[in-house]
């Protein structure tokens, strides 16, 4: 097989891999948020069960999340798999992502001074008003670098797709490379991935400079 034609076939997964990093930060960025609400809740039963969750969740491998999602369903509730793996997969990977995106935001929201909220209440803000407003601008700027480093994180994870077949990028030339006997399409998925990842660098790092407003 030539290297163009590797190239071509390897592409087509290119799209699948794509899929699952953009369908991860669509569902991870929001419940990540509400996760962290959750794990600074004043209920004690509330932040502990939230806490574990995300114990649980930082606690144990991608990979095996991927598999109890998948075919958990099967083996606990004889319920039929999914044919298409893209929804347990982005599943899999948006709990995940949530768990780390919500201690983020936590280290993000207490990093804030107490006086703030003092001094929005004064003014009449509401809390919902005082966080929208005042508290999650400063909160996403000095957040950037740690989300951007999990996005980053993230693109080389779509990966652990394979692990259920999915057939994404890598799982394309994992089975190129079975058949051919060869090493290459490794090196072109690391190409792939690197060149992603430069893309989304940039872009995370324009977004970050765009909030230099708030220093």
């Amino acid at each position: 097989m030539s290297l163009m034609t590797m190239i071509v076939k390897m592409s087509e997964g290119l799209g699948k891999t794509c899929a699952i990093f953009f369908l991860t930060l669509l569902f991870s960025l929001p419940l990540g948020m509400i996760v962290a609400l959750l794990r600074m809740s004043k209920v004690k039963v509330v932040s502990t069960i939230t806490r574990f969750f995300i114990t649980v969740i930082r606690g144990t491998p991608l990979m095996l999340q991927l598999l109890a999602v998948t075919y958990g369903p099967y083996y606990l509730f004889r319920a039929n798999v999914s044919r298409n793996k893209l929804i347990p997969v982005v599943i899999a990977f948006s709990i995940n992502y949530a768990a780390y995106f919500a201690e983020i935001y936590r280290g993000g929201i207490e990093s804030i001074s107490i006086g703030q909220y003092e001094a929005a209440e004064v003014l009449g803000y509401s809390k919902f008003q005082t966080f929208m407003r005042i508290i999650l601008p400063q909160v996403i700027k000095r957040i950037m670098p740690s989300v951007t480093n999990e996005v980053v994180t993230l693109v080389k994870d779509t990966s652990m797709a394979f692990t259920v077949s999915y057939q994404e990028m890598f799982t394309i030339g994992k089975q190129i490379a079975n058949s051919q006997t060869s090493f290459m399409p490794f090196v072109v998925a690391g190409v792939f991935y690197y060149i992603f990842n430069a893309i989304v660098d940039y872009l995370m790092g324009r977004i970050e400079k765009s909030l230099d407003y708030y220093r």
